[in-house]
Order: C-alpha cells, then structure tokens, then sequence
C-alpha cells in the first residue's frame, strides 16, 4: 500500500510511501480535514471538539457532516456539508475518523469513494483499522499539522452477484463479504468454489470470504487464520459447517472465489462489512475477487502487526526473553 494512485492496490496488498509536504509534491496552499465521528456517545464527541480547535488554531479547515455537527460544540469556522457523498471530500488532505468498527468502516466507505486517506482514532474496543487510540488526541493533531504521517494502501473485494446467470448486483468490502442463513432453524446449503472450480458443498451458517484486513474482524470471530497486513490473499472461512472438510482456506490475491447458494434450499443474505445487505435467493451466486479500488489508511508510526495484535487482543507474552544476541 503505497501512496500512490488508488489503482495500485491492485496491485499490492500493502506498502507505506512518505505523505510529503510542501517542496514534496503536495500544495501549500490552503488545507482542509475531513471529520467523522460516533456522535452518539459523549467520548467520541470531547474528541471531535478537541481535534477541530486543535486544526483551526494551526490554521488548518475542518469540513463536517452537517447532520453530526448538530450534535457537536463545533466552532463557526468549521464548514458544513449536507450530502453523504465522497464528493464532500474534494480537497481535503485527509479523513479524521473518531469512533469504534462500525464508524471507521463508515469512514472507509468515504475514503474509498474519494481516494482521501483516512486516520482513524478507536474509541470502541478492539479498533485494528485506527491508528491511534483517545489518549493520542494531541499527538494526532500535531501530526497532521506536521504533515508527519505515511500513506498505506489496504487491499478491498469486488462482489458480485448473479441470479439466472444475469449480473443483478455490484458490492465491495474492506473486511469481508459473507453469505449468511436467513433462519436460525435451518442451514444454508453452499457450494465453494476457487478459480472455476468446485471445492466443497455442505450445509452451515455462512461462508465469510475476507482481505487479510479482514481477517481480525468476522473472519477471525468464525475461526480464521489471522494474516498479517502486508500478505497479499483471499480467505474463505466457513461459519458452523456441518462437514467433515470445511477449514479456512487461503488462496491467491488472483484467484476468485465464488459461493453458490443451493436450490431447494433456504435463501440468504449478502452482507458487505456489515453495512451493506442483499436477500440471495436459492440458486444465487457470489463471486468474490481482489478489489480494484483500495482503501487508503494514514499511518503515524511504524509499529509492527504483531505488536499491534498483541496490544488489541491482550495476549499473554510474559516470560518471552528473546532471541539471544
């Protein structure tokens, strides 16, 4: 994930390039910042104020949804957008999200759109999208102002739906796109499928296929495996199969997996990161590919995944001495 044109994240699952700065490829003129932010709890709203006064005394704009900025002390400076489009972040350097999962999956969906990076700020509990927790308020404001931040493309999935043959919708995912059972009565029965090939059919909950983003998320919750960030694949993880073969597999960034919903059985549902959902009928088809179009995610520091995972999910590492020197 490099910073570059949003088409190379076709071409990489992940890369780091500098942000520059003036004398660096980016302008001098004016600069705006984007801000989304969880406007429904209290914290998330202390740290919006904190992050806009902070902007506006470096002179830097802030441009806000209007509809949040109901909810928010913000000063009159701060520009007001109506629509909920990426178009509302044309000529913004960057996207500023203040919240948990959901709010920076909210926020990818801009970042995507747009190609604007984004910086996420977890206020939920596990946040392994955001860069920064709520104690680094200040630290993430200085290093905007600095323009002190690196630029990494993430790969994303292109969905695909087919009923009777015919193409009838169109979807992405940052994390993953998973075919679920509609009944808790009944098993959805799927049959999986990598590069044109049929692999395995069983009845089960679900089938989550994920980026390596995505593999901390849902795929993860299901029994995936992790895969690091930089690891360029496609999982395909099956949720409570009723089989005696039904693991995780991993398959290359090229490959297309596809998930084919039995006739005679129960329909489905397509859900996209959790946000967006499509009813599949018995006998849809879900084709799952490499995206085209990444998501790019602002970075303040180096630190390694495997940091990173053992900070978020607390592992025990007490006792490890290391390698001897």
């Amino acid at each position: 994930m490099t910073d570059s044109s949003a088409s190379a994240g076709a071409a990489a699952s992940t890369g780091t390039a500098p942000s520059g700065g003036p004398g660096a490829g980016e302008p001098a003129g004016p600069r705006t910042v984007f801000l989304v932010a969880h406007t429904g709890r209290p914290a998330a709203i202390r740290s919006a104020e904190l992050v806009v006064l902070g902007l506006l005394k470096s002179g830097i704009g802030v441009r806000v949804l209007a509809q949040e900025a109901r909810d928010m002390p913000l000063p009159p400076e701060v520009e007001l957008v109506g629509a909920c489009t990426p178009e509302v972040l044309a000529g913004c350097e960057l996207l500023i999200v203040l919240g948990g999962d959901g709010t920076l999956l909210r926020g990818a969906e801009f970042a995507r759109g747009s190609g604007v990076p984004m910086l996420g700020v977890n206020l939920g509990r596990v946040g392994f999208l955001a860069e920064a927790e709520r104690d680094d308020l200040d630290r993430v404001v200085d290093r905007v102002v600095r323009r002190a931040y690196e630029v990494e493309e993430r790969m994303t999935l292109d969905v695909l739906v087919r009923t009777n043959g015919d193409v009838v919708h169109r979807d992405w995912a940052l994390n993953e796109a998973a075919v679920q059972k509609v009944s808790a009565e009944r098993m959805l029965e799927v049959v999986l499928e990598i590069d044109g090939r049929p692999v395995t059919g069983f009845g089960c909950d679900g089938i989550v296929c994920a980026t390596p983003t995505g593999s901390t998320a849902y795929a993860f919750s299901a029994g995936g495996p992790v895969v690091w960030p930089e690891v360029e694949a496609l999982l395909m993880v099956p949720i409570s199969a009723h089989a005696l073969f039904a693991k995780p597999l991993v398959t290359s960034p090229d490959s297309v997996l596809a998930v084919e919903v039995q006739t005679g059985t129960q329909h489905g549902v397509l859900w996209c990161d959790g946000r967006r959902t499509l009813e599949l009928p018995a006998g849809a088809r879900v084709e799952v590919r490499r995206g085209t179009v990444p998501v790019r995610l602002a970075r303040l520091h180096h630190a390694s995944f495997t940091d990173r995972l053992v900070a978020k999910f607390a592992l025990p590492v007490s006792g490890w001495r290391g390698a001897p020197h």
